[in-house]
């Protein structure tokens, strides 16, 4: 990372103000750039872009290198002339401008990209034909795999016919041909996403604005990663997982986390020399310019479960790749910006990966005022921090800080005051002071989530871990841009030299 100070906003795609149901890469999102710009801010942390699926959680994507078709404007497909306003204006996309339908998108806007892509003479597009062939190490294999999702009714992977499960030459060859135009259309969204993503990034880099994409480290198991390279990860003979992943059981879970992903077959991985690592991370270095990779501390360490266990309370650690990968992608691309996302338990081994990376690490302040530790330690508490780190007021997994300050200890609000050195400030008000000392410590960067800036409650909170239904949701209106806050947050960075 560069070592001048900088800060950013924290707010995903999705959550964009939009016409059409859920934030994408039209005009609002090129006015929020904007705002962005007047704010003084130079980054904006983006969550991760892949087709979700069942959930609707961005860690858990059909593919890690694919992009959401939610995403693609229509307003632009309407400029183009392959959509009408009259046709994406009948479309129900949901009444409620704060929050993403997942539903109502689903069965609405595939059904209008489906049209575009019919009026589009796509074929007679140069740049879509060098986009095919440029992507090809990707893209055959995904859209191969959502027309054929598409033609089981949209069941895992798993649950396919033994022959196409399994990858067999002839059934590759039969649903090429039977499913020639439902994989032409995939390939059509796809290109689509990143030839307008592409402009949307263009833009705000022209603006000083860089973007911070997200990382996943696992893949999902329902994914056209694990179906078109089962030898990467702990599957057995048929394709079915050996081991998962998860965390172990904890002060916060009795039973641990199961995510359920397949784990990667590390040995494979490095006797290829990391080869599919250096293709994904090199993908996302033509969509961001700086990443954050989630879970790092699964590179030193993993955490196995039994494929088939209810809980993750069978589980074990077992040895990740540790700096091999990396040294091998810092050969293979050169010095990138990386952060390193090691929230949760640290062991010595995993703080000693983060420091032989090099890659600033994460600070939360809302997990630096614990009571259980009493001795002002904490490698939150700023007065703690290097300057090679970036320091969060929360993340998307957190609560809003004005919901967390109202939800702690009475001890732990005190422990807050007394940091602060102010007794008397409401729940407000030591909002804003934590985002002050956010932007005031010695951290490089800083990234303080839309929630905080406009001091909203945990109904505007993005996620709550190990919960399905309400997640992923809120979204910015337009009028929450206001000019009084884009003033207060320039005025913010100025102060603190950012």
């Amino acid at each position: 990372m560069d070592r001048k100070r900088g800060c950013g906003v924290l707010l995903p795609v999705s959550s964009l103000p939009s016409k059409y149901g859920i934030g994408c890469f039209g005009k609002n999102a090129y006015e929020f750039v904007d705002y962005l710009v007047g704010a003084g801010q130079s980054y904006w942390q983006i969550l991760p872009l892949g087709p979700t699926s069942y959930g609707d959680s961005p860690y858990q994507s059909f593919s890690t290198f694919a992009g959401n078709p939610y995403f693609i404007s229509l307003e632009d497909l309407i400029e183009e002339g392959v959509l009408t306003g009259e046709e994406c204006d009948a479309a129900d996309f949901g009444n409620d401008e704060t929050s993403v339908d997942y539903e109502r998108q689903y069965l609405e806007r595939f059904k209008l990209l489906r049209k575009a892509y019919e009026r589009s003479r796509i074929t007679e597009n140069p740049r879509f034909l060098a986009f095919v062939r440029e992507q090809d190490y990707w893209l055959s294999d995904y859209a191969l795999f959502m027309a054929v999702k598409g033609r089981f009714d949209g069941r895992p992977w798993s649950a396919w016919a033994e022959d196409i499960r399994l990858r067999w030459q002839n059934a590759l060859d039969y649903y090429r041909e039977e499913l020639y135009f439902d994989i032409e259309f995939q390939k059509y969204m796809q290109f689509k996403f990143y030839e307008q993503w592409g402009k949307l990034k263009a833009y705000a880099n022209e603006k000083g604005i860089e973007i911070i994409g997200d990382i996943p480290i696992y893949v999902a198991m329902d994914s056209a990663d694990a179906w078109a390279s089962p030898w990467l990860f702990k599957l057995d003979g048929d394709n079915c997982p050996v081991q998962v992943s998860g965390c172990p059981p904890d002060a916060f879970s009795e039973t641990g986390q199961l995510w359920g992903n397949p784990l990667y077959n590390w040995d494979i991985h490095k006797a290829s020399g990391f080869e599919w690592w250096i293709k994904r991370i090199a993908h996302c270095f033509t969509m961001y310019d700086v990443l954050r990779i989630d879970h790092f501390r699964g590179f030193d360490e993993y955490y196995a479960i039994p494929y088939g266990d209810e809980t993750a309370a069978n589980g074990w650690w077992e040895k990740g790749p540790g700096m091999d990968l990396f040294r091998a992608v810092s050969c293979r691309l050169g010095e990138r910006k990386i952060i390193a996302e090691d929230l949760g338990y640290m062991t010595e081994t995993v703080k000693q990966l983060v420091r032989d990376s090099g890659y600033p690490n994460m600070r939360v302040l809302e997990f630096a005022f614990d009571e259980r530790d009493t001795g002002n330690a904490s490698d939150y508490l700023p007065h703690n921090y290097p300057r090679n780190c970036v320091v969060y007021t929360g993340t998307h997994d957190n609560e809003t800080l004005v919901s967390w300050f109202h939800n702690i200890t009475p001890k732990e609000r005190r422990m807050v005051r007394e940091y602060l050195h102010d007794f008397r400030a409401g729940t407000e008000e030591i909002s804003e002071s934590l985002i002050c000392l956010a932007l005031g410590s010695v951290a490089d960067l800083c990234i303080i989530p839309m929630q905080d800036y406009l001091g909203l409650d945990d109904r505007a909170r993005m996620n709550k871990p190990s919960t399905l239904g309400m997640n992923w949701k809120w979204r910015l209106r337009e009028e929450q841009q206001s000019r009084k806050l884009q003033e207060k947050m320039k005025r913010l960075a100025v102060t603190y030299g950012r």
